[in-house]
């Protein structure tokens, strides 16, 4: 096979990858880009999500104030858990739980305890991710067929990454002398922006065709039963080990901050994020934070009584093959470095989805134009063969009776 023709071959099967798949493509990446600053749209359309400050001298509360704050408001309450958002300009989230087994998740401001309200079960956040990740279909055994059907699409698309490096030639030009050509029509305009596009979202289109296809065999092994995971199973606070006072009753626990004052002084870089109160007498208190590898969170299970680290699970604690699947997650919704992450996201995102709806319209037209010539083609009449002048077959017979 000729270069010439494996050029050609490389284009079609480019060219095919483009049929209307990439509709659905399209819609993903749309929903993608929303889903990664929803939680931003939410805190512009929602003001009891936002960390208002009362004055410019207040000062954040501690783990300790904030549980303190939320009992003096209302008593009944049992606080669960605790989460910073890694943006200051969000308030905490707090599961809480009634006395009559309600569990809800409320805003509370980290600088006054107050709570400004509660979140919905299934707010434009959860909805966006829901209708980007699985399409909504409900996960009744396992995952559901909706995340098998988003997740197969990392395949073509990083089989187009790979097609369209090898049909545009020498690329890395493009990085140099960049061509976006406005006066020559349409079809040019989307092709020169379809080509300008992809060579400078490389990066972006191999982490999320890479990180898609996890989620595709992440999905395949856990409806398969097999794990990856070396985190250990932790056992729970003996019984013998509870201490009780005189009536019988568990003792009182430590203190939040300072079990946070415990895991910060013996794990080297730990910051916490969030804490986990212990759901009965025997359970742990759990706490958990990013160190200085923001993919990825450190945690460490603490007794409630006396303040012993009864297990960790820091990024050293990883195997190697843990340290890259878990660090996809992150990776593919820029949810690990703040709002300007989440920006640069949300921009590549939105060159994303331009660039698949460039391609759709290149192979559209395309595809219309060759489909109108085959029609042209077929319904044209054939050219009828002339019949030959009687001089002619005079001549040839004369000729052939000299013979």
């Amino acid at each position: 096979m000729s270069k010439k023709s494996r050029s050609k071959l490389w284009f079609l099967v480019h060219s095919w990858l483009a049929l209307p798949i990439w509709f659905f493509v399209l819609i993903v990446c749309v929903t993608g880009t929303l889903a990664v600053v929803s939680q931003e749209i939410v805190w512009l359309a929602n003001p009891e999500i936002r960390a208002s400050k009362p004055s410019d001298e207040a000062q954040l509360l501690s783990y300790d104030q904030v549980v303190a704050a939320i009992k003096q408001a209302q008593p009944q309450l049992i606080v669960e858990q605790i989460v910073r958002p890694d943006e200051s300009h969000f308030a905490l989230d707090v599961d809480v739980a009634y006395p009559d087994g309600r569990s809800v998740t409320v805003y509370v401001n980290p600088y006054t305890g107050a709570i400004q309200g509660i979140s919905p079960a299934f707010n434009f956040q959860a909805f966006t991710r829901a209708l980007h990740g699985w399409w909504l279909v409900p996960f009744t055994n396992g995952y559901s067929w909706g995340w098998y059907l988003v997740s197969f699409l990392g395949l073509p698309l990083l089989a187009s990454l790979v097609t369209g490096l090898v049909v545009y030639k020498r690329f890395w030009k493009g990085f140099l002398k960049p061509t976006l050509r406005f006066k020559h029509g349409a079809r040019i305009f989307w092709g020169d922006f379809h080509r300008l596009s992809g060579i400078w979202s490389i990066w972006f289109i191999a982490v999320i065709s890479v990180t898609g296809t996890w989620f595709l065999i992440e999905a395949t092994l856990s409806d398969n039963q097999i794990t990856i995971s070396t985190a250990p199973i932790l056992p729970v606070v003996a019984r013998e080990n509870v201490p009780v006072t005189a009536d019988a009753t568990p003792a009182p626990m430590i203190g939040l901050d300072e079990a946070v004052k415990i895991a910060s002084q013996k794990i080297p870089g730990f910051d916490a994020s969030f804490v986990s109160l212990p759901s009965n007498a025997y359970s742990h208190l759990g706490i958990g934070g990013r160190g200085w590898y923001p993919l990825m969170y450190q945690t460490a299970d603490i007794n409630p009584y006396n303040g012993d680290i009864a297990a960790s699970r820091l990024l050293a604690d990883r195997s190697a093959l843990e340290f890259v699947t878990e660090s996809m997650r992150p990776l593919h919704t820029g949810d690990f470095g703040g709002l300007w992450i989440k920006l640069i996201w949300f921009f590549f995102g939105l060159l994303l989805s331009m660039m698949v709806l460039s391609g759709l319209l290149i192979w559209t037209k395309r595809t219309a134009l060759a489909t109108a010539n085959a029609l042209k083609r077929s319904h044209k009449p054939a050219r009828p063969v002339a019949a030959p002048a009687p001089a002619a077959v005079l001549q040839s017979e004369a000729s052939e009776g000299s013979r």
